[in-house]
């Protein structure tokens, strides 16, 4: 059965979108922590916005979230990875994990990503194989080193 979860190339255009789709994905953290700022969250996406490394989430082909796969000196970071609400535990994470997993697997090298401390994203990474390496006053680093294919 083919999965519902697709992929498609972002473009410089799809830019507010996702910011708009990073507010929404990050404010339920962000509150907790009392730092939900929407404007400075969408400025920071922009900022460093990439649409040669940004792929949007299809689920069934709506557009429910999106990922961005940048390379560093021997690995990948993934980036950004935001999913609506309303899509969440249904799998979507799962496959978009698989998907950079695969990558990293080919190159055989490293994913590295950052959550906030307070997010439930930090056991959907652990309980996806990354580890963690690093702690910030809010961030959590963590690293998935590449699987060797036999």
């Amino acid at each position: 059965m083919q999965s519902p979860v697709t992929f498609e190339n972002a473009v410089a255009s799809d830019a507010e979108d996702l910011a708009a789709i990073r507010v929404e994905a990050m404010r339920e953290s962000l509150e907790r922590i009392g730092r939900f700022d929407p404007q400075r969250a969408r400025e920071r996406f922009l900022s460093a916005f990439s649409p040669a490394h940004t792929r949007h989430i299809l689920f069934a082909g709506k557009k429910v979230g999106f990922f961005v796969v940048k390379p560093e000196a021997g690995g990948l970071l993934l980036d950004h990875l935001y999913i609506k609400p309303g899509y969440q535990g249904q799998g979507v994470g799962a496959a978009v994990l698989a998907e950079v997993f695969a990558l990293a697997d080919r190159a055989a090298c490293f994913v590295r990503v950052g959550a906030l401390r307070e997010s439930d994203s930090n056991r959907f990474y652990v309980r996806h194989g990354f580890v963690l390496v690093e702690q910030t006053e809010f961030d959590n680093y963590y690293v998935r080193h590449a699987i060797n294919a036999l």
